[in-house]
């Protein structure tokens, strides 16, 4: 599994937007700037984010965006998953339960099991609190 740029940088945008709380509203051209991203497409991607709720935004000369919610209550994964859809390895584990036809002789079903539930794991147990503790020590 390879996460796109665009997710890359969705965790990135969510990152800078928790490093730089400090109760006001960020622009997109300053994360442009730090994060050295187009603004344009942080544009795109903030959208997003901003629709799930995951983001608040002001408009106007003071307007900007933060965080909807204190950064330990987003997960890697939840940020990881809306941008990209689900994370499953294989198509056939997309739908629960699994709608293959050869599930039931499928040897290589577990395989794929047990590699979802391992990244499933890593992005489910790390918070935007944790990348920002993990940022500020390589400051």
């Amino acid at each position: 599994m390879k996460i796109s740029t665009r997710g890359r940088y969705a965790l990135r945008l969510m990152l800078d937007l928790a490093l730089n709380d400090k109760d006001q509203y960020i622009t997109i051209k300053s994360i442009s700037e730090r994060q050295e991203i187009s603004g344009k497409y942080l544009e795109q991607i903030i959208s997003v984010l901003s629709r799930a709720g995951y983001v608040k935004s002001v408009r106007g000369a003071q307007g900007g965006y933060k965080l909807a919610k204190p950064a330990g209550e987003y997960t890697v994964g939840m940020i990881l998953r809306l941008i990209e859809g689900n994370l499953a390895p294989v198509a056939c584990m997309e739908d629960a339960p699994n709608q293959c036809t050869r599930c039931e002789q499928c040897a290589t079903l577990s395989v794929w099991q047990k590699i979802d539930n391992a990244v499933s794991d890593v992005v489910d147990n790390i918070t935007l609190a944790d990348l920002v503790e993990e940022q500020k020590a390589k400051l």
